[in-house]
């Protein structure tokens, strides 16, 4: 056990983190979310923390990893099918809403993402985090930023 990290970040998910480098992707993804296969298919890790919400895990996540501030959009959700562009359910909206009040995204930041190109990006990422979501299209992807100083010129 560790000091002032979250009990959400198993020592797994804490080593992926720290092994992710700037740019690469990590899903945060419901407990429905077709985890096992797109792993296979990417070759990544899937790891289960069923105990969380995402927006739990994004929480804890963004505690310890900046997202990518050279990109418009480091978050991207999966919109949910037969909706229109921009509806969000109501944890869509609570998971944004967190990211923005904690100065991590705002909402500007966040895609939504049609299912299928959701998977297609999600074959790419550096891995999946299975959570206890019930919230279907509960899913969301984060791109990881540099940890350091600013450059001075």
């Amino acid at each position: 056990m560790l000091k002032g990290i979250s009990p959400l970040l198993t020592p797994h998910l804490l080593k992926v983190l720290a092994e992710m480098g700037h740019g690469d992707e990590i899903v945060l993804a419901d407990a429905n979310f077709t985890a096992a296969a797109l792993a296979r298919e990417a070759g990544c890790a899937v790891l289960q923390v069923p105990g969380a919400t995402v927006e739990q895990l994004a929480r804890a996540v963004l505690a310890l990893m900046p997202l990518d501030a050279a990109v418009e959009q480091p978050v991207a959700y999966m919109q949910v099918c037969a909706w229109p562009q921009g509806q969000q359910s109501a944890q869509q909206r609570a998971v944004i809403a967190m990211l923005a009040q904690e100065g991590h995204a705002s909402a500007a930041q966040c895609a939504a993402t049609e299912r299928f190109a959701f998977y297609e990006r999600t074959r790419r990422a550096f891995a999946i985090v299975l959570t206890g979501e019930l919230q279907p299209y509960g899913n969301f992807i984060l791109k990881k930023g540099v940890i350091g100083e600013a450059l001075v010129p």
